[in-house]
């Protein structure tokens, strides 16, 4: 599996994950989050391994259309990107104002991920 396409996914579920199905989830998790193969995730839930990789390909279908649609994660990066050339600046022109890279520190953020 491509390194780039399995975090690119894992970043779409991280956002869009929850507007999928509790089975797309599943599947999703155990095939990109914890590497198992279509077979076993076949084996897990008793179904076709031809089942899983259908599931599992529209469901990569629907997180890129809602990127495509609501561009969350492009936001994000974006987002972090300003940031941290924030985070850089201050750290170099202001470095005693701790309370401002308090504040900075404050307005970063992670997205929230499942189970955490």
């Amino acid at each position: 599996m491509e390194l780039e396409k399995t975090l690119m996914m894992n970043t779409l579920f991280s956002f869009y994950g929850p507007l999928l199905t509790k089975k797309q989830q599943e599947y999703m998790q155990f095939y990109y989050g914890e590497d198992y193969s279509l077979g076993e995730i076949a084996e897990d839930f008793d179904i076709s391994r031809q089942a899983v990789y259908d599931n599992i390909k529209r469901s990569e279908a629907i997180l890129l259309d809602y990127e495509e649609k609501l561009h969350l994660v492009e936001d994000f990066n974006r987002n972090q990107q300003s940031m941290a050339e924030v985070r850089s600046y201050v750290e170099k022109q202001y470095p005693e104002d701790q309370k401002l890279i308090q504040l900075i520190q404050k307005v970063s953020y992670e997205p929230k991920r499942e189970g955490k």
